[in-house]
Protein backbone atom coordinates (compact mmCIF):
# COMPACT_ATOMS: atom_id res chain seq x y z
CA UNK A 1 0.00 0.00 0.00
CA UNK A 2 2.90 2.71 0.71
CA UNK A 3 3.75 1.70 -3.32
CA UNK A 4 0.48 2.61 -4.55
CA UNK A 5 0.18 5.71 -1.98
CA UNK A 6 3.43 7.44 -3.36
CA UNK A 7 2.23 6.30 -7.04
CA UNK A 8 -1.17 8.20 -6.46
CA UNK A 9 0.63 11.46 -5.00
CA UNK A 10 3.07 11.27 -7.91
CA UNK A 11 0.41 10.59 -10.83
CA UNK A 12 -1.76 13.43 -9.51
CA UNK A 13 0.84 15.96 -8.75
CA UNK A 14 2.43 15.27 -12.33
CA UNK A 15 -1.05 15.41 -13.96
CA UNK A 16 -1.99 18.89 -12.60
CA UNK A 17 1.41 20.34 -13.35
CA UNK A 18 1.39 19.48 -17.00
CA UNK A 19 -2.47 19.91 -17.53
CA UNK A 20 -2.63 23.14 -15.52
CA UNK A 21 -1.53 25.59 -17.68
CA UNK A 22 -3.72 24.44 -21.14
CA UNK A 23 -6.50 24.37 -17.97
CA UNK A 24 -5.74 28.12 -17.36
CA UNK A 25 -5.71 28.70 -20.94
CA UNK A 26 -9.32 27.01 -21.53
CA UNK A 27 -10.48 28.54 -18.65
CA UNK A 28 -9.40 31.98 -20.07
CA UNK A 29 -11.37 31.55 -23.31
CA UNK A 30 -14.06 31.06 -21.27
CA UNK A 31 -13.90 34.30 -19.72
CA UNK A 32 -14.29 32.61 -16.29
CA UNK A 33 -11.95 35.02 -14.57
CA UNK A 34 -11.77 36.83 -11.20
CA UNK A 35 -13.84 39.80 -10.26
CA UNK A 36 -12.93 42.26 -7.52
CA UNK A 37 -15.25 43.85 -4.95
CA UNK A 38 -15.00 47.66 -5.13
CA UNK A 39 -14.44 47.15 -1.69
CA UNK A 40 -11.38 44.77 -2.02
CA UNK A 41 -8.03 46.28 -0.72
CA UNK A 42 -6.16 47.90 -3.26
CA UNK A 43 -3.77 44.87 -3.98
CA UNK A 44 -6.26 42.38 -4.28
CA UNK A 45 -7.86 44.95 -7.32
CA UNK A 46 -4.72 44.11 -9.37
CA UNK A 47 -5.53 40.07 -8.99
CA UNK A 48 -9.18 40.84 -11.24
CA UNK A 49 -8.75 38.89 -14.21
CA UNK A 50 -7.07 35.92 -12.62
CA UNK A 51 -8.86 32.55 -14.09
CA UNK A 52 -10.92 30.66 -11.45
CA UNK A 53 -12.54 27.17 -10.81
CA UNK A 54 -8.74 25.68 -10.93
CA UNK A 55 -9.90 23.52 -8.23
CA UNK A 56 -11.66 21.62 -11.01
CA UNK A 57 -8.10 19.69 -11.59
CA UNK A 58 -6.90 18.77 -8.23
CA UNK A 59 -10.80 17.31 -7.62
CA UNK A 60 -11.21 15.41 -10.71
CA UNK A 61 -7.60 14.18 -10.95
CA UNK A 62 -7.15 12.86 -7.43
CA UNK A 63 -10.52 11.21 -7.49
CA UNK A 64 -9.60 9.51 -10.84
CA UNK A 65 -6.51 8.04 -10.00
CA UNK A 66 -7.43 7.00 -6.62
CA UNK A 67 -10.57 5.53 -8.22
CA UNK A 68 -7.98 3.36 -9.89
CA UNK A 69 -5.29 2.69 -7.86
CA UNK A 70 -8.21 1.01 -5.05
CA UNK A 71 -10.63 0.42 -7.46
CA UNK A 72 -11.51 -3.40 -5.40
CA UNK A 73 -12.14 -0.90 -2.18
CA UNK A 74 -15.00 0.29 -3.58
CA UNK A 75 -17.33 -1.61 -1.84
CA UNK A 76 -16.39 0.82 1.52
CA UNK A 77 -18.96 3.17 1.95
CA UNK A 78 -16.32 4.94 4.15
CA UNK A 79 -14.65 5.85 1.26
CA UNK A 80 -17.70 6.95 -1.09
CA UNK A 81 -18.74 9.31 1.92
CA UNK A 82 -15.62 11.30 1.43
CA UNK A 83 -15.04 11.37 -1.76
CA UNK A 84 -18.63 12.67 -2.58
CA UNK A 85 -18.22 15.02 0.15
CA UNK A 86 -15.18 16.37 -2.05
CA UNK A 87 -17.26 16.18 -5.06
CA UNK A 88 -20.61 17.46 -3.92
CA UNK A 89 -19.05 21.10 -1.89
CA UNK A 90 -16.85 21.41 -5.12
CA UNK A 91 -19.90 21.33 -7.50
CA UNK A 92 -21.75 24.06 -4.82
CA UNK A 93 -19.11 25.91 -5.28
CA UNK A 94 -18.86 24.86 -9.34
CA UNK A 95 -22.34 26.46 -9.30
CA UNK A 96 -21.27 29.80 -7.26
CA UNK A 97 -18.18 30.24 -9.78
CA UNK A 98 -20.26 29.75 -12.61
CA UNK A 99 -22.78 32.38 -11.62
CA UNK A 100 -19.96 35.01 -11.11
CA UNK A 101 -17.92 34.12 -14.22
CA UNK A 102 -20.77 34.93 -16.08
CA UNK A 103 -22.65 37.62 -14.27
CA UNK A 104 -19.40 39.32 -13.90
CA UNK A 105 -19.76 40.06 -10.30
CA UNK A 106 -19.01 39.25 -7.11
CA UNK A 107 -22.71 38.02 -5.59
CA UNK A 108 -22.85 34.06 -7.26
CA UNK A 109 -25.20 32.16 -5.38
CA UNK A 110 -26.67 33.95 -1.88
CA UNK A 111 -25.88 33.09 1.50
CA UNK A 112 -29.35 31.04 1.78
CA UNK A 113 -28.74 29.26 -1.11
CA UNK A 114 -25.04 28.04 -0.74
CA UNK A 115 -25.93 27.16 3.34
CA UNK A 116 -29.20 25.42 2.03
CA UNK A 117 -27.49 22.96 -0.49
CA UNK A 118 -24.59 22.66 2.31
CA UNK A 119 -27.17 21.39 5.00
CA UNK A 120 -28.65 19.36 2.09
CA UNK A 121 -25.71 17.35 1.88
CA UNK A 122 -24.62 17.40 4.99
CA UNK A 123 -28.06 15.45 6.02
CA UNK A 124 -27.21 12.97 2.96
CA UNK A 125 -23.85 12.48 4.50
CA UNK A 126 -25.20 11.85 7.74
CA UNK A 127 -28.25 9.57 6.99
CA UNK A 128 -25.72 7.84 4.76
CA UNK A 129 -22.94 7.26 7.28
CA UNK A 130 -25.73 6.15 10.17
CA UNK A 131 -26.58 3.47 8.19
CA UNK A 132 -22.98 1.83 9.00
CA UNK A 133 -22.01 3.57 12.07
CA UNK A 134 -22.49 4.23 15.61
CA UNK A 135 -23.41 7.88 16.68
CA UNK A 136 -20.29 8.17 19.08
CA UNK A 137 -17.61 10.48 19.34
CA UNK A 138 -14.06 10.41 20.20
CA UNK A 139 -12.87 12.61 23.05
CA UNK A 140 -8.87 13.62 23.33
CA UNK A 141 -7.48 11.90 26.24
CA UNK A 142 -10.82 10.38 26.68
CA UNK A 143 -10.58 6.29 26.23
CA UNK A 144 -14.32 5.88 25.91
CA UNK A 145 -16.21 7.03 23.44
CA UNK A 146 -19.12 9.18 23.78
CA UNK A 147 -22.41 8.23 21.99
CA UNK A 148 -24.36 11.46 21.11
CA UNK A 149 -27.27 9.74 19.59
CA UNK A 150 -29.39 12.51 17.59
CA UNK A 151 -27.22 15.23 18.81
CA UNK A 152 -24.39 13.83 16.17
CA UNK A 153 -26.87 15.10 13.81
CA UNK A 154 -26.36 18.51 14.57
CA UNK A 155 -22.79 17.95 14.90
CA UNK A 156 -22.29 16.87 11.29
CA UNK A 157 -24.81 20.24 10.29
CA UNK A 158 -21.79 22.45 12.22
CA UNK A 159 -18.84 20.58 10.55
CA UNK A 160 -19.35 20.11 7.00
CA UNK A 161 -21.29 23.60 7.01
CA UNK A 162 -18.47 24.94 9.09
CA UNK A 163 -15.64 23.49 7.45
CA UNK A 164 -16.90 24.36 3.97
CA UNK A 165 -17.13 27.72 4.74
CA UNK A 166 -13.99 28.22 7.00
CA UNK A 167 -11.41 26.69 3.57
CA UNK A 168 -13.55 29.34 1.57
CA UNK A 169 -12.31 32.37 3.81
CA UNK A 170 -9.08 31.55 4.04
CA UNK A 171 -9.07 31.50 0.36
CA UNK A 172 -7.74 34.94 0.12
CA UNK A 173 -4.33 35.54 -1.01
CA UNK A 174 -1.93 33.62 -3.30
CA UNK A 175 -1.21 30.04 -1.82
CA UNK A 176 -2.59 30.60 1.80
CA UNK A 177 -5.69 27.57 1.29
CA UNK A 178 -4.24 25.40 -0.92
CA UNK A 179 -0.85 25.40 2.13
CA UNK A 180 -2.80 25.55 4.87
CA UNK A 181 -5.52 22.48 3.40
CA UNK A 182 -2.36 20.40 2.40
CA UNK A 183 -0.73 20.59 5.87
CA UNK A 184 -4.25 19.84 7.49
CA UNK A 185 -4.94 16.73 5.36
CA UNK A 186 -1.60 15.61 6.48
CA UNK A 187 -2.49 14.21 9.61
CA UNK A 188 -5.22 12.21 7.98
CA UNK A 189 -2.46 9.97 6.00
CA UNK A 190 -1.36 9.22 9.03
CA UNK A 191 -4.83 8.31 10.82
CA UNK A 192 -6.03 6.54 7.79
CA UNK A 193 -2.88 4.31 7.62
CA UNK A 194 -2.58 3.05 11.37
CA UNK A 195 -6.69 2.85 11.54
CA UNK A 196 -6.17 0.48 8.17
CA UNK A 197 -8.02 2.60 5.63
CA UNK A 198 -5.86 2.37 3.12
CA UNK A 199 -7.72 3.45 0.19
CA UNK A 200 -8.72 6.66 2.14
CA UNK A 201 -4.76 7.00 2.56
CA UNK A 202 -4.28 6.80 -1.14
CA UNK A 203 -7.15 9.25 -1.85
CA UNK A 204 -5.18 11.75 1.15
CA UNK A 205 -2.04 11.03 -0.71
CA UNK A 206 -3.46 11.81 -4.42
CA UNK A 207 -5.47 14.80 -2.97
CA UNK A 208 -2.09 16.56 -1.46
CA UNK A 209 -0.05 15.63 -4.80
CA UNK A 210 -2.50 17.58 -6.85
CA UNK A 211 -2.85 20.65 -4.19
CA UNK A 212 0.85 20.87 -4.33
CA UNK A 213 0.87 20.92 -8.56
CA UNK A 214 -1.81 23.25 -8.10
CA UNK A 215 0.25 25.37 -5.91
CA UNK A 216 3.21 25.65 -8.16
CA UNK A 217 0.67 28.01 -10.16
CA UNK A 218 -1.25 29.26 -7.53
CA UNK A 219 1.89 30.99 -5.42
CA UNK A 220 2.32 34.49 -5.77
CA UNK A 221 1.94 35.75 -8.19
CA UNK A 222 -1.26 33.55 -8.61
CA UNK A 223 -1.70 32.00 -12.10
CA UNK A 224 -4.48 30.44 -11.30
CA UNK A 225 -7.42 30.43 -8.69
CA UNK A 226 -9.20 27.55 -6.59
CA UNK A 227 -12.45 29.52 -6.73
CA UNK A 228 -15.40 28.43 -4.67
CA UNK A 229 -15.03 25.37 -5.94
CA UNK A 230 -11.53 23.80 -4.76
CA UNK A 231 -12.03 25.92 -1.53
CA UNK A 232 -15.73 24.52 -1.02
CA UNK A 233 -14.62 20.70 -1.87
CA UNK A 234 -11.61 21.03 0.49
CA UNK A 235 -13.46 21.94 3.38
CA UNK A 236 -16.02 19.00 2.27
CA UNK A 237 -13.22 16.78 2.47
CA UNK A 238 -12.11 17.66 5.55
CA UNK A 239 -15.36 17.61 7.03
CA UNK A 240 -16.15 13.62 5.92
CA UNK A 241 -12.44 12.51 6.51
CA UNK A 242 -12.77 13.80 10.11
CA UNK A 243 -16.28 11.84 10.47
CA UNK A 244 -15.37 8.95 8.73
CA UNK A 245 -11.65 8.57 11.33
CA UNK A 246 -13.84 9.61 14.13
CA UNK A 247 -11.75 12.51 14.74
CA UNK A 248 -14.88 15.04 14.47
CA UNK A 249 -13.45 17.17 17.69
CA UNK A 250 -9.93 17.19 16.97
CA UNK A 251 -10.58 18.96 13.72
CA UNK A 252 -10.84 22.02 14.96
CA UNK A 253 -7.06 21.62 16.19
CA UNK A 254 -5.71 20.29 13.24
CA UNK A 255 -7.43 22.51 11.16
CA UNK A 256 -7.30 25.29 13.40
CA UNK A 257 -5.93 28.74 11.04
CA UNK A 258 -9.30 27.81 8.98
CA UNK A 259 -11.41 27.77 12.55
CA UNK A 260 -9.58 30.92 14.11
CA UNK A 261 -10.19 32.62 10.23
CA UNK A 262 -14.14 31.89 10.63
CA UNK A 263 -13.84 33.08 14.33
CA UNK A 264 -12.10 36.14 13.77
CA UNK A 265 -14.75 37.00 11.28
CA UNK A 266 -17.93 36.43 13.39
CA UNK A 267 -16.62 37.81 16.29
CA UNK A 268 -15.93 40.76 14.17
CA UNK A 269 -19.57 40.50 12.97
CA UNK A 270 -21.00 40.16 16.18
CA UNK A 271 -19.00 43.12 17.65
CA UNK A 272 -20.02 45.28 14.47
CA UNK A 273 -23.83 44.31 14.80
CA UNK A 274 -23.80 45.06 18.49
CA UNK A 275 -23.10 48.33 18.36
CA UNK A 276 -19.39 47.72 19.94
CA UNK A 277 -17.86 48.57 16.41
CA UNK A 278 -14.29 46.61 15.26
CA UNK A 279 -12.48 44.44 17.05
CA UNK A 280 -9.74 43.55 14.55
CA UNK A 281 -8.55 46.11 11.56
CA UNK A 282 -10.39 43.74 8.99
CA UNK A 283 -11.68 40.37 8.84
CA UNK A 284 -10.69 37.55 7.44
CA UNK A 285 -8.06 37.75 9.48
CA UNK A 286 -5.31 37.27 7.66
CA UNK A 287 -5.91 40.74 5.75
CA UNK A 288 -5.25 42.84 9.05
CA UNK A 289 -1.80 42.23 8.50
CA UNK A 290 -1.40 43.38 5.25
CA UNK A 291 -3.39 46.73 6.46
CA UNK A 292 -0.81 46.52 9.56
CA UNK A 293 2.57 46.95 5.82
CA UNK A 294 3.29 42.76 6.27
CA UNK A 295 3.95 41.33 2.88
CA UNK A 296 1.31 38.88 1.37
CA UNK A 297 4.39 35.88 1.21
CA UNK A 298 5.61 36.49 4.39
CA UNK A 299 1.63 36.40 5.29
CA UNK A 300 1.26 33.15 3.80
CA UNK A 301 4.48 31.70 4.96
CA UNK A 302 3.55 32.60 8.52
CA UNK A 303 -0.39 31.35 8.24
CA UNK A 304 1.70 28.00 7.27
CA UNK A 305 4.09 27.90 9.82
CA UNK A 306 0.92 28.20 12.50
CA UNK A 307 -0.95 25.91 10.67
CA UNK A 308 1.78 23.01 10.67
CA UNK A 309 1.99 23.57 14.36
CA UNK A 310 -1.50 22.90 14.77
CA UNK A 311 -1.29 19.62 12.85
CA UNK A 312 1.58 18.38 13.92
CA UNK A 313 -0.41 19.18 17.70
CA UNK A 314 -3.60 17.70 16.39
CA UNK A 315 -1.68 14.47 14.86
CA UNK A 316 0.20 13.72 18.53
CA UNK A 317 -3.08 14.33 20.39
CA UNK A 318 -4.77 11.51 18.53
CA UNK A 319 -1.56 9.56 18.77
Amino acid sequence: MPIIMIAGFSISLILVLVLMPSFINFLKKLSFRQTVSEYALDDDKKKAGTPIMGGILFIVIPVLVSAIATIRSFNDLSIWIVMLAFVGYGLIGFVDDYLIAVKKNNDGLSPKQKFGLQLVLAVLFFFLYRSHADLSIALPFVSHPVNLGWGYFILVVLMFTGSSNAVNLTDGMDGLAAGVSILALLPYVVICAVQGRSSLAVFVTSLIGGLLGYLYYNKKPAKVFMGDTGALALGGVLAGLAMITKTELLLIVIAAVPVIETLCVIIQQVSVRTGHGRVFPYTPIHYAFRIKGMPEKNIVRMFWAAEAVFALIGLLIWL
